[in-house]
């Protein structure tokens, strides 16, 4: 059975940091290539990151970079975001996806808030 869990969100501070992760469990996560996507009430999706398979190459969005950095180990079949310098406009749900040709898998989500 596929999972993806995430864990790791809560209310910060205006520039506070979290560290989300998503531990995965069910699929080879080390030939899956992951990302961090967020939706707030009433918007899209918005892709946050993704990171390769081999954790070789980091993409951001123009809205986190410089603020958000994506890892992932893949002994631990874990993902990782670390989120530094947050703003109210980060307050959202955070989902991790897990991607290959055939198959795409996302996690439940976890709520940050960003709030003083």
């Amino acid at each position: 059975q596929v999972q993806l869990v995430e864990s790791g969100g809560g209310l910060a501070q205006p520039g506070g940091s979290l560290r989300l992760s998503c531990a995965a469990s069910g699929f080879t996560f080390s030939s899956y290539a992951m990302s961090w996507a967020r939706q707030a009430p009433g918007k899209g999706l918005e892709w946050v990151c993704g990171i390769y398979s081999d954790g070789s190459e980091t993409l951001y969005a123009d809205s986190v970079k410089g603020r958000f950095t994506i890892s992932r180990d893949n002994a631990k079949d874990t993902l990782y975001l670390q989120m530094n310098s947050l703003k109210p406009e980060d307050t959202t749900v955070y989902y991790c996806n897990a991607r290959s040709f055939a198959r795409n898998y996302w996690g439940q989500g976890t709520q940050v808030t960003v709030s003083s």
